[in-house]
């Protein structure tokens, strides 16, 4: 499976995240799964490329060119693609991806997400979009589309594509449960859940 993580070319402050990420990097390429992302070298971004394809596995970047210049991207992928912005690098991590999932990062993490959820809601695509909400990190993100409903801003439906898991165990479940499943696709896997 092609799986897009969204996540941070910074670290963070608390060394679960980059602990987290070593351990998502180990079980992408055990799984055999395609990891495509953002393309950087720096921060997490750098260290669950780096850890992916030190286990033998495949990792695809997109950046755009400005990053490159500015010596950002890692240039010993499988693959990097350069594109011209971000509204391209954005459209082609939802258009390469079978799954999107939101390590917990900055506001560029929270962007793309957003966005791959918004689209899954107008069915622009049928994938899911997972939050890994490590020590509640996404709870007021949760919140906040749990009050979008209450207030009539999102149907339940809608909210329901939005899945918040807790930790590396959860999201391995939910891949493992979806690639299982017989279904005619994402829309269908989440009424059943």
């Amino acid at each position: 499976m092609k799986i897009t993580v969204y996540l941070g070319s910074s670290f963070g402050n608390d060394p679960i995240y980059k602990e987290n990420i070593i351990e998502l990097g180990h079980w992408l390429a055990k799984q055999k799964h395609q990891l495509i992302y953002g393309g950087s070298k720096d921060g997490l971004m750098g260290v669950l490329a780096d850890t992916v394809l030190a286990d033998g596995g495949e990792v695809y970047g997109i950046i755009p060119l400005d990053f490159k210049k500015r010596e950002k991207a890692h240039l010993h992928l499988t693959e990097l693609t350069l594109v011209a912005d971000m509204d391209e690098r954005k459209r082609l991590l939802m258009d390469n991806g079978e799954l999107f999932l939101a390590f917990p990062g900055g506001p560029g993490t929270l962007e793309e997400i957003v966005q791959a959820f918004s689209w899954t809601r107008i069915g622009l695509h049928h994938k899911p979009c997972l939050f890994l909400n490590l020590n509640g990190y996404y709870n007021l993100l949760k919140d906040l589309f749990d009050q979008m409903v209450t207030t009539g801003f999102l149907r339940q439906e809608d909210r329901d594509k939005a899945i918040f898991v807790d930790d590396l165990k959860a999201l391995q479940e939910f891949v493992k449960a979806y690639q299982s499943e017989e279904n005619d696709g994402f829309q269908s896997f989440i009424c059943k859940r």
